[in-house]
């Protein structure tokens, strides 16, 4: 389930709403254009110390299917973006937080709330906010906006954009850290101008006809959120009366869409099955989102969102038997629907039937050699079933699907720990925190390493190498302070 957060500190105080009855409907709002004034690489490194932030606060959802989906349709709106023909590296994440919104940070870090989904009433419509999210990125909004706020240093920006997430939840929250922040103006920081919301608009639906979605998904989704708006009366919150999803940008985004003529475009079944799942990890417990679905699939609402968030729900809630017969129906309509049979797998294995579990996982594995959630849930059970090196032979044979996510790195590490490979489980360990922006919590796990005693030389020497490596990508300034602080940051052996 999507936790209730709160970040401690003065950087960060994210809070999720407790039910979607409540949501926040803006798109961020971040800086105002000026001379590109941050290198490529200065945002990249900008993006990637806020992601880190977010892992800490346990804001990212690691949910391979979802981040899946939502990186296939991040990609072909890449590819299909003529005037970047090499976009940037981009990542994508989903956010535990059930209100409405998408960011985009420099470096091509694009989170996407939870809610947003559940918003969407079709693709095109997600896709129409990942497009304008990659936009952003793409025209370098925030690098321009680095020009006119003379701010010192990347951690001041870093502190800024990480409060501008936070925002919503707490305004004067919001307000407190960017006073440390050199007393930035809160307003002129947190507001894109009129001409980078139409320029992202107007680069986010030139994607989104390209890649095949109905162009008008933008301004639908823009006319519900205006919609929405009205329904908080008094009680609207500050952010949006600052950044209003007004009349004038929907009537825009209209007839920029209307100019690529009228589309029928069909969702995938992706996008239910999805919608599903994000419902059932968006809720208080999986009680309630099975109580839900049965609601609805009582009243006549059979749909295959339903179907599939039922049947995982009862998974949940370890009721096997259930979720096998609720899931029966798509087995039998979409034998080879990837998302179905690793609920499948998991519904028997969690009825006892290990084997049966695998050998579906192994199937899955077959038809869609390059699909990575099933290589990492697969990896997952072959250990929790006690085969911790299959379950490692299945991670590097898969290596060019999982590339270099965190859950790729944990499962390697969990894997190496189970087969009694200390050094191993170190190393990995260290590779999965690095990954999350943790340089600290790796350089203590390699040191961990470097003091079990019975580690060979090769498993010594390959740990001082990758503490070597990563001590490298620490500023100098940076690395003088760390050394001054206790053991942790010392060289070990």
């Amino acid at each position: 389930m999507l936790k209730n957060l709160c970040l401690a500190g003065s950087v960060f105080a994210f809070t999720v709403m407790p039910a979607l009855a409540q949501k926040d409907i803006d798109l961020p709002q971040l800086g105002t254009p000026a001379d590109l004034t941050l290198s490529p690489a200065q945002e990249a490194k900008l993006g990637a110390q806020v992601v880190a932030e977010m892992y800490r606060g346990e804001y990212i959802v690691e949910d391979p299917e979802i981040t899946d989906y939502l990186s296939a349709i991040g990609w072909k709106l890449a590819a299909a973006d003529i005037t970047t023909p090499t976009p940037p590296p981009f990542r994508f994440y989903l956010i535990a937080d059930n209100r409405i919104n998408a960011f985009a940070l420099p470096g091509g870090y694009i989170g996407f709330n939870a809610g947003t989904i559940l918003a969407a009433s079709n693709e095109s419509e997600l896709a129409g906010v990942l497009a304008h999210e990659e936009s952003h990125v793409t025209q370098r909004h925030i690098a321009r906006a680095a020009g006119d706020t003379q701010m010192a240093d990347l951690a001041t920006w870093a502190a800024m954009l990480a409060a501008i997430i936070a925002g919503s939840a707490n305004p004067n929250v919001v307000m407190g850290a960017l006073a440390l922040g050199q007393g930035i103006n809160y307003q002129r920081q947190v507001a894109y101008t009129r001409g980078d919301e139409l320029e992202a608009d107007r680069f986010g639906i030139r994607k989104l006809a390209a890649a095949g979605y109905d162009p008008m998904g933008m301004a639908t989704f823009f006319g519900r959120l205006q919609q929405e708006t009205r329904l908080y009366g008094s009680h609207i919150p500050e952010i949006l009366l600052d950044h209003p999803v007004n009349t004038t940008r929907i009537a825009e985004a209209t007839e920029r869409a209307a100019q690529y003529g009228p589309r029928s475009v069909k969702d995938s079944i992706d996008f239910a099955f999805m919608r599903g799942r994000t419902r059932v990890l968006a809720a208080d417990s999986p009680n309630e989102a099975m109580g839900y679905f049965e609601g609805e699939i009582n009243a006549g609402h059979d749909s295959l969102e339903n179907r599939y968030g039922y049947a995982m729900a009862l998974s949940e809630i370890e009721q096997n038997d259930q979720a096998a017969a609720a899931l029966q129906p798509l087995l039998q309509a979409y034998p080879r629907q990837p998302n179905v049979l690793l609920l499948q797998a998991k519904v028997l294995i969690g009825q006892g039937k290990v084997q049966d579990g695998l050998d579906v996982y192994d199937h899955i594995l077959a038809t869609s050699p390059h699909y990575a959630p099933a290589a990492l849930k697969y990896a997952e059970a072959l250990i929790n079933a006690g085969k911790p090196q299959l379950a490692r032979q299945v991670l590097l044979a898969h290596g060019q699907g999982v590339g270099a996510r965190p859950e790729a790195y944990r499962l390697l590490s969990a894997a190496a720990r189970a087969a009694g490979n200390t050094a191993e489980a170190q190393y990995q360990q260290a590779n999965y925190l690095f990954s999350r922006g943790d340089l600290r919590g790796a350089v203590e796990q390699l040191n961990a390493g470097l003091r079990v005693a019975s580690i060979g030389p090769d498993d010594r020497a390959r740990l001082v190498a990758r503490r070597k490596e990563l001590m490298q990508t620490i500023p100098r300034d940076e690395l003088e302070r760390l050394q001054r602080q206790p053991a942790a940051w010392r060289f070990a052996g």
